[in-house]
């Protein structure tokens, strides 16, 4: 079993390295994204999650900013939104994000959802990769993609390498995002991604405490002397994943960040495998190719 410290990261198809620990934003109100984000870095975060939608781009890199870190040790990812679902308005939101953000380049740029049916999703997929060979953009990838959203996506680069001509013209895919936790396993989409090695990001990791109080969960943290949030990250680490909590609380946001010094046992990982699929957040995952 794979042992992780905060420095992990996951050696992605483009070629660069993401922290396995970010730190998500969403919900985050503009004016406490600066504080709440330097409180992780401080914790040790250096992977931010925000996105176009979240409307606190500008607070993450103030952030950055104010931190000092070098830029080269942050990773900060940004997302097209659904009205950004067009090969111009996805090529006006990179810019938008760099301005917002204030910075040089963005570490990641995902497709927040698939919404939009087929053609939309290529032209948008196109500008990302554009966006990349222009060094606005390091990494790109999706969020809430379903398997048959990433077979159509792997049909599309095809479709762009012969349009645009040549190997590596129609980009890579470097990771995936979605609601995963042990009562939404996706293990479709993690199959999917593990044969590719496309990381896989896990948002709403610890159920926004909705399951906090199930027995199974509840013995886990009495047994490993932890909380039923750190349980949860932890699982998620030890399935290969990228975990992304979020919190403006700063005992919360070190709590959860100290998830290392233990380890829990395939029997253990075990009792959190259930055949239940319950998202607490939305689900584009199920929609639709002509969505």
């Amino acid at each position: 079993m794979a042992t992780y410290n905060i420095n992990s990261t996951f050696k992605l198809n483009s070629g660069y390295e993401i922290p396995r620990l970010g730190f998500g934003v969403y919900q985050t109100p503009p004016d406490a994204t600066e504080k709440a984000v330097i409180e992780a870095f401080g914790a040790g975060y250096r992977h931010v999650d925000s996105a176009a939608a979240y409307r606190n781009e500008a607070g993450c890199g103030s952030a950055i900013r104010v931190s000092k870190l070098p830029r080269s040790e942050i990773y900060f990812t940004s997302k097209i939104p659904h009205g950004g679902m067009s090969y111009a308005g996805a090529k006006a939101q990179i810019e938008t994000t760099l301005k917002t953000s204030g910075l040089d380049y963005i570490d990641l740029m995902l497709i927040h959802s698939p919404y939009g049916g087929s053609a939309t999703r290529k032209e948008v997929w196109k500008a990302l990769v554009e966006a990349v060979e222009e060094g606005k953009i390091r990494s790109i990838g999706v969020s809430n993609y379903g398997v048959h959203h990433l077979d159509e996506l792997e049909k599309h680069i095809a479709e762009l390498e012969a349009e645009r001509g040549g190997k590596g013209k129609g980009g890579i895919i470097s990771v995936n995002q979605c609601e995963v936790h042990p009562w939404c396993p996706r293990n479709d989409i993690a199959e999917w991604c593990a044969k590719r090695n496309i990381a896989f990001e896990a948002y709403a990791p610890v159920v926004r405490g909705e399951r906090f109080g199930e027995k199974s969960l509840v013995n886990l943290a009495s047994k490993y002397s932890k909380t039923e949030a750190q349980i949860l990250l932890r699982w998620s680490l030890q399935k290969g994943y990228v975990p992304l909590p979020k919190s403006v609380t700063p005992s919360r946001i070190e709590e959860n960040a100290a998830i290392y010094d233990f380890e829990l046992s395939k029997e253990d990982m075990d009792t959190l495998e259930f055949d239940e699929y319950s998202p607490v957040c939305w689900d584009p995952v199920k929609s639709g190719l002509d969505n």
